[in-house]
């Protein structure tokens, strides 16, 4: 079951319309989310990303878009397709309702809510993870590249381009060749108790687990946090790296060029993270 602009109909029956602005120019954006046993990890967080994505591109925000009717919302999606006791990967899409060329006639939205079953949990991924430098294409830098819209086709190529060379993944360089995320998450290096990410003014999502966990470093009296610009080169210089998203949790990177790294802090930042997830509403 899907929900759709408020109506929860069958995902067999569920239909978007050819002048559909999302299908035909991209002009829609996107929020992927965590639900444990019916608890939306992060909800306040997920909620204003998607406000501000939604002003960003300029789209008007509906009246009855509150907190509260979205995580309902959300929830009857997730009974709908009998999820309440299991981890689910909720995705709200929001795509801007009108006719209209590159120029909209109005800034009215619509909006999907699906529901899809999760059987991975938050715990850190032993196995060999090895990544490269996607050098294809490049991120702007700036406030758009913060917003996940719809439109990730550096995204889709670098996935290409990692399955096609035996990589697990790629890191993601924006039009200054500085390192800003990877293509399914953010990034942290750690050198002994300093953490770095990327700040998200050189063009890295806005990551919601990245918002989380440096709230958590900051409060952290192991570990110092750092936003700062990342050049390639420093990366064989690191202890650690590891790639967040809601979803996977902390996914360390095992090897990049003749470098291994170690999981320790990932291991620790994990025990905090956790710790938080277990009393958050």
């Amino acid at each position: 079951m899907i929900h759709l602009n408020g109506t929860l109909v069958p995902s067999h029956t569920a239909s978007i319309p050819m002048n559909n602005r999302g299908f035909l120019y991209g002009d829609a954006l996107f929020e992927t989310i965590r639900v444990q046993e019916g608890k939306i990890l992060f909800w306040e967080d997920h909620y204003f990303r998607l406000m501000a994505s939604m002003r960003i591109l300029r789209m008007e925000i509906p009246m009855h878009f509150t907190p509260e009717f979205l995580s309902e919302s959300i929830i009857d999606t997730i009974k709908a397709n009998h999820l309440q006791n299991d981890t689910a990967r909720i995705k709200i899409i929001v795509n801007r309702n009108s006719e209209g060329l590159y120029t909209p006639q109005s800034n009215t939205v619509e909006y999907a809510i699906t529901a899809t079953l999760l059987t991975t949990t938050y715990e850190i991924n032993e196995k060999s993870y090895e990544v490269t430098i996607f050098k294809d294409h490049y991120v702007a830098t700036g406030l758009l590249s913060t917003v996940k819209s719809t439109n990730r086709l550096i995204n889709i190529l670098g996935s290409i381009f990692a399955k096609e060379n035996d990589f697990d993944n790629c890191l993601v360089v924006n039009t200054n060749k500085m390192i800003i995320e990877a293509l399914n998450g953010n990034i942290f290096l750690v050198k002994g108790n300093v953490i770095k990410t990327p700040p998200t003014e050189d063009g890295c999502i806005k990551g919601v687990l990245r918002t989380q966990l440096i709230a958590i470093l900051k409060a952290s009296t192991e570990f110092e946090i750092e936003e700062v610009t990342i050049s390639p080169f420093e990366l064989q210089q690191m202890d650690e790296l590891f790639i967040t998203n809601v979803i996977t949790g902390i996914q360390p990177i095992t090897k990049y060029k003749k470098k291994t790294y170690t999981t320790t802090v990932a291991q620790q930042v994990l025990a905090l993270l956790l710790a938080k997830t277990n009393t958050v509403s």
